[in-house]
């Protein structure tokens, strides 16, 4: 997936024994899921871990009708596998073949509509036909078909439906300004009150933030993502990556108060961390050793003041006790706030 995972160079090492591929690929579904087996083959430097996401990604394959992606993921394993994941030849004619008969079938449908100008008939023709094509793998020709369903919405959730399938293939793509653009469409549309679709476009917009490097608003976005979205965006993301994007993007850009408040405090994300259990021990041991961190550099200034306030006190004893009362509420006032840091 081109705007998603082309940020690593190294390899990393793994082994099946430290990494469950098939426990994490269970996260997913439809495209990302192909796409991140494909990424740990790419990145890995074990040969069972390579070969078992492999053998994974072909299986997954075998279940749509992207026959390009199959024949490259053939390729990759060069019969490594056995005569079972060779090239079915068999299989590709007959997907080839039932994909353009349905192709033809859309294609003349949707002329009709647009012959009689049904406006509901046009828009749900369009709809299927980029459903078709992003089957395929045809991204260009699926975000052409989803756009084109704009002019004949005539509900919010119409538009919905329409943002959310130009955001998937923009991400696909790796065009994060439609991302941006077609959440904030979505975002402005009336009416939008369902949680799991709000959960979808705090997401989106999250991960159109990092890609651009914008790690504080990336932070906020993916925060204050709702629980709810469960696993209803696995064609995307799963809750896991919210946790760990979120979290490692406060880090890097939320001030103590924000982390505090924001991450550590806020209920909706913790349920989230609890999916990353490392992400959050990061995030409370990071949190511990900041207010550890201030409390030491702040503790000489309070330890001047407090001297100066005995010298004081000493000087003018007996002579104004309204100066040594309002040194003393000073001193205390100071002394609360450095123990709340």
């Amino acid at each position: 997936m081109d705007g998603w995972e082309n940020q690593a160079r190294r390899p990393t090492e793994a082994t099946p024994e430290q990494f469950d591929v098939e426990s994490y690929a269970s996260l997913y579904t439809g495209h990302t899921k192909i796409a991140r087996l494909h990424f740990i083959a790419d990145h890995c430097n074990s040969r069972n871990l390579d070969l078992e996401a492999l053998r994974m990604a072909l299986d997954e394959i075998r279940k749509g009708e992207n026959t390009v992606l199959f024949k490259e993921c053939v390729e990759r394993l060069n019969g490594r596998l056995g005569l079972g994941y060779g090239l079915d030849q068999e299989w590709i004619d007959t997907v080839e073949r039932r994909a353009a008969q349905r192709q033809e079938k859309l294609e003349v449908e949707l002329n009709g509509y647009k012959t009689n100008l049904i406006k509901e008939s046009i828009r749900m023709g369009y709809n299927d036909l980029g459903d078709f094509h992003y089957s395929r793998g045809d991204l260009q020709q699926a975000f052409q078909c989803y756009v084109r369903t704009r002019d004949y919405c005539t509900t919010s959730k119409h538009i919905i439906a329409m943002c959310l399938n130009v955001i998937l293939v923009s991400i696909e793509l790796g065009h994060f300004v439609h991302v941006s653009n077609y959440v904030s469409k979505a975002d402005q549309t009336p009416d939008v009150q369902d949680p799991v679709v709000l959960a979808k476009l705090k997401c989106a917009a999250g991960l159109a933030h990092l890609e651009s490097k914008k790690y504080k608003l990336a932070a906020r976005k993916f925060v204050d993502t709702n629980f709810e979205l469960g696993s209803n965006y696995s064609d995307v993301t799963a809750p896991q990556d919210v946790a760990t994007y979120g979290g490692l993007c406060a880090l890097a850009s939320f001030d103590r108060a924000e982390l505090k408040s924001k991450v550590i405090d806020n209920i909706n994300f913790r349920n989230f961390l609890e999916l990353i259990p490392e992400v959050r021990e990061l995030i409370h041991d990071f949190y511990a050793r900041i207010v550890l961190l201030t409390r030491f550099l702040y503790f000489p200034f309070y330890f001047l003041f407090y001297f100066a306030v005995d010298m004081l006190l000493a000087w003018d004893t007996c002579k104004n006790l309204n100066l040594n009362y309002y040194l003393i509420f000073i001193y205390t006032i100071m002394w609360g706030h450095y123990m709340n840091k």
